[in-house]
């Protein structure tokens, strides 16, 4: 009786204690068994994998992820019993010990998938004490895991040769899909693999891997899990592999994603086939590009603002091109692409409508910017100056609506721009003079595309949809025609509007950009050398157009090609509207009323016309209306005058005077003054001002000994300092009677204007020739 007790007491104490120890002292070395990280286009294509510290790519799987012929084959092939003993099967340990016996030398294993996982979690040797070590581990498992959790870690650690391990990274590899759309063949393949990973891989060894595979349908028709139909059909099939599959795409999106999130599995929302087509565009495109010249595109849905492509440089393989170096997220001078939101939030305030009248003049404040083709073109509606990207109509508005006004609403709707190291934000925001990436302008875009919402890009699945307001839905619209060249009204095709896009040139030619608007994409595009080198003629419309336009046509093709509604109706919100309206003044006025001067249709916002920006003076060197009386002889008179009429004429602003034409002149448009009774302003007319030695069309030809080509210049006219530009540039400064100088060193054609205190301007254009 005492022996029985003794028995008990080791059985039911000392060895469960002995176990709760050992199980203490070695506990199961689950943490170190640690995923690589992959990251996943929006329908689960690998785009890229992170292997782990010693390199093996392992694709995280679970058990309903994989094909149930997968699942029945190995565990048929395997052990059969796995969901009924505790890890150690003694039926197959008796069964291979007399197979073994008998036939003198091992034939026969008897390692269960428990002991297999034991093994892949804790290598060991192939000695006494590595399989009791592996035994000891089996128990463990058994101890705290669930069957299904055992049978996971097999399926994300099983060796598929080389430094593939798991089945889904093995299907991907040799068969370039999901594990769950296995067949019964290809499942036969991928139990047969890890029996001798090396000398069965499929892509080195096809006939070895056949004959393996032919072996576990063998034994899969024996125990019924295969009918001999579906045997015989599967053995059938070749082991045809595709090129082996590397996931090989975004990989500096991927690098990215990894400071995203902490998922082994990154889910993102790229686009896998846009992706490498984009890819494709890019390495082809080397060989146009200049030397050490890098490039960027970015693809985004603005449906849901997911990210659909992202391709950060030429070639992350080409250091020469700084290949390495994500041109999507680097900070970059814009160029010319943020003078859309200055006209949108002009729009959105009632400072302007479409066909406002602008000025492309000189300026003599303090900030003098020159246009990209250096001259100047005089009047501008809105349309046109955002068309043309003419810099002196954006600088204006600007200066109307305030820098830091602007950059504050672009930085309380998400975008943030990068100032200048204690820098306040000034007028050359607007044409660069500011730091911004290509995926923060991409957003900024949304604007046009979501009714005057900017939206945060989507890189991820999980990532939420949200909205920052920033104008209204009619003032984005219309600015989206204007950038799309379909700002008049007459030719308005409901729902329907063309690509709109922006093209921009840092200054010294070092960024070339271009971002456009399609039915259901925003498309940025970036050219330059990363490392800031000026890159001469390298500019927006030569280098980055061209790359959007291709990626648009992509696009539309693709989405023909693949019956993919890619158009959703550009509705127009109520709050627009349109109106025929009159220059000067930028207002409807009566039917042949004679201060209509050039009559144009506009899209107005919430049915407001605002004047000419600065027209609201009495002053006519600034534009607006002027007072006047006229007698019944049409002449110019006092208001006290018999018979006075009070009357108002519309001014163009005097800087338009060189551009306007001699019947548009005030010194024509006025009535002439009354000698009997005339006006008492004696100082209501400035001189005009004009240029004296220089005419329109005159042509200078340099002989030998000369080098001064021109004479001295001088102005008449007008009054105080003048400013005098050549093609735009500020070339010299002087008061009223002093002389101009100035040396040509090419052949061409120029433009010289000069411009008085009073804003008055003259212009003359002519030629030069002979220079060698």
């Amino acid at each position: 009786m005492q022996k029985v007790k003794n028995v008990l007491l080791v059985v039911c104490v000392i060895l469960p204690a002995l176990l709760i120890t050992l199980d203490n002292l070695f506990p199961l070395p689950l943490k170190e068994a640690r995923m690589a990280r992959v990251v996943l286009s929006d329908d689960g294509t690998p785009l890229w994998r992170f292997a782990d510290g010693n390199g093996v790519w392992r694709f995280p799987v679970s058990i309903d992820e994989v094909s149930p012929y997968y699942i029945d084959a190995l565990l048929a092939y395997e052990d059969r019993y796995f969901y009924h003993h505790f890890g150690i099967n003694p039926v197959s340990v008796v069964r291979a010990f007399f197979q073994n016996l008998y036939s003198g030398k091992i034939v026969s294993g008897a390692s269960t998938l428990t002991m297999q996982t034991a093994r892949l979690i804790e290598p060991h040797r192939r000695t006494l004490l590595g399989k009791t070590r592996q035994l000891w581990r089996a128990l463990q498992l058994e101890w705290h895991l669930s069957k299904d959790e055992i049978l996971t870690i097999y399926l994300n650690r099983a060796p598929f040769g080389g430094t593939i391990e798991g089945i889904r990274a093995a299907a991907w590899s040799y068969l370039g899909k999901e594990p769950a759309e296995l067949s019964r063949a290809e499942a036969a393949l991928m139990v047969a693999l890890p029996q001798a990973p090396s000398r069965l891989r499929p892509d080195r060894f096809p006939k070895e891997a056949q004959n393996a595979r032919d072996k576990v349908l063998d034994r899969l028709l024996k125990f019924g899990v295969f009918s001999e139909e579906q045997v015989k059909d599967a053995k059938e099939e070749d082991i045809y592999l595709p090129p082996r599959f590397v996931p090989q795409l975004a990989p500096l999106f991927a690098r990215r994603t990894l400071a995203m999130t902490d998922d082994l599995v990154i889910e993102t929302n790229i686009d896998a086939a846009m992706q490498e087509n984009l890819e494709d565009i890019a390495r082809n495109a080397k060989s146009a590009l200049r030397p050490a010249t890098s490039l960027a595109f970015l693809v985004v849905d603005h449906t849901d603002m997911s990210v659909k492509a992202y391709v950060g440089s030429a070639d992350i393989n080409d250091e020469s091109r700084f290949g390495h170096v994500d041109m999507v997220s680097a900070i970059r001078s814009p160029g010319s692409t943020l003078k859309p939101f200055i006209y949108t939030l002009a729009i959105d305030e009632g400072l302007i409508h479409s066909e406002s009248l602008l000025l492309d003049t000189p300026r003599i404040a303090s900030y003098r910017p020159a246009n990209f083709s250096t001259a100047f073109s005089g009047a501008a509606s809105a349309s046109q100056a955002l068309e043309k990207s003419l810099n002196l109509p954006a600088v204006q508005l600007m200066e109307a609506y305030g820098p830091k006004r602007f950059t504050a609403k672009l930085s309380n709707a998400g975008i943030k721009l990068a100032l200048p190291r204690h820098g306040e934000p000034n007028l050359s925001i607007i044409l660069g003079g500011v730091g911004i990436s290509l995926d923060r302008l991409v957003s900024a875009y949304s604007a046009f595309a979501r009714g005057g919402s900017i939206s945060p890009l989507r890189y991820l699945k999980g990532d939420d949809l949200a909205s920052y307001d920033f104008v209204g839905a009619g003032a984005a619209w219309v600015t989206r025609r204007m950038l799309s060249g379909e700002a008049d009204p007459a030719f308005y095709r409901h729902g329907f509007v063309s690509m709109a896009y922006k093209t921009g040139t840092s200054y010294g030619y070092r960024d070339a950009w271009a971002v456009g608007i399609s039915s259901r994409y925003i498309i940025g595009v970036w050219v330059g050398r990363p490392d800031g080198t000026p890159v001469a003629e390298q500019f927006g419309a030569a280098v980055a157009v061209p790359f959007l336009l291709r990626i648009n046509n992509y696009l539309h093709s693709r989405a023909i090609s693949s019956f993919i509604i890619n158009y959703s109706l550009d509705e127009m919100p109520a709050s627009v509207g349109s109106a025929s309206i009159c220059w000067p003044s930028g207002q409807p006025l009566p039917k042949g009323d004679p201060n209509c001067r050039v009559e144009k249709r506009a899209w107005i916002v919430n049915g407001v016309t605002p004047p000419t920006l600065l027209s609201n003076t009495q002053d006519f060197l600034m534009g607006g209306w002027y007072t006047y009386y006229e007698d019944d002889r049409h002449e110019r008179v006092a208001f006290d005058c018999k018979n006075a009429v009070k009357k108002r004429l519309a001014l163009w602003p005097v800087a338009l005077s060189p551009w306007l034409s001699a019947g548009e002149q005030i010194s024509r448009r006025l009535p002439k003054k009354s000698k009997i009774c005339p006006p008492s302003e004696e100082s209501e007319l400035v001189r005009p001002l004009f240029i004296k030695e220089v005419k329109d069309g005159d042509i200078f030809t340099k002989h030998k000994s000369e080098t001064l080509l021109i004479p001295a210049i001088s102005s008449q006219g007008g009054s105080g300092t003048r400013w005098w530009f050549l093609n735009g540039d500020l070339i010299a400064q002087n008061g009223e009677n002093d002389f101009l100088s100035y040396t040509f060193t090419k052949n061409g054609g120029y433009q010289l204007v000069v411009m008085d205190e009073s804003g008055q301007s003259y212009k003359v254009e002519f030629g030069v020739e002979g220079i060698e």
